[in-house]
């Protein structure tokens, strides 16, 4: 199934979607895409289905043809003090609120939304295998997202975030028992899963 340009009549419809909700470490990122009514790409997609090869292939492509874009992290200690269901709508908020010109309507990924300002919005669920701008906001979320976990990967490499992007994978919580939590951890998010377990 090919993916619907537009959600609605208006011109400036923005795209907006979150990456790393489910990570142990880092932010979540969220970004906020307008892009042109002749817009068309066959390889565009929600970037859960495409190869990291192909994700940073089409942000370059989205980077030169949007009519604006932006895309914000929303850091750990901001998701330990507001959840991360918070947090996603903060870092989705600010991404529209950083667009270079105002969007008429916004449609989000997802089922959770906060207005914002006075623009109307629609909810979208699997929105971003359904809609260009959903499509390439969450491109753009996942592939700086992935651009930040590579860089502090340096710092941390025992953790392996160059691979694992901060999920929950096994070499993870491996390192987890081993080294405990960095200054990147969400301390809020059940990191190992003897956390809820009490030495009586």
């Amino acid at each position: 199934m090919s993916l619907i340009h537009t959600f609605s009549k208006h011109t400036l419809e923005c795209g907006t979607d979150e990456a790393g909700r489910g990570c142990l470490a880092g932010p979540v990122t969220a970004a906020a895409v307008i892009l042109p009514k002749s817009f068309k790409n066959s390889l565009l997609n929600d970037s859960k289905q495409l190869s990291h090869k192909n994700r940073f292939k089409l942000k370059s492509i989205i980077e030169q043809e949007a009519l604006a874009l932006c895309y914000t992290h929303v850091w750990q200690d901001e998701i330990d003090k507001i959840n991360i269901l918070n947090a996603s709508i903060l870092a989705m908020h600010k991404s529209i609120e950083g667009l270079s010109v105002e969007p008429e309507f916004i449609i989000v990924d997802g089922n959770k939304f906060k207005p914002y300002n006075s623009i109307p919005h629609e909810t979208i669920i699997k929105g971003d295998s359904k809609y260009l701008s959903i499509a390439a906001a969450s491109i753009i979320a996942k592939t700086e997202r992935d651009l930040y976990m590579e860089q502090i990967h340096e710092e941390f490499p025992e953790y392996n975030w160059a691979q694992n992007k901060g999920y929950p994978t096994k070499q993870h919580r491996e390192a987890l028992k081993k080294y405990g939590i960095t200054k990147y951890h969400r301390t809020s998010f059940r990191l190992l899963p003897e956390q809820l377990k009490l030495d009586l």
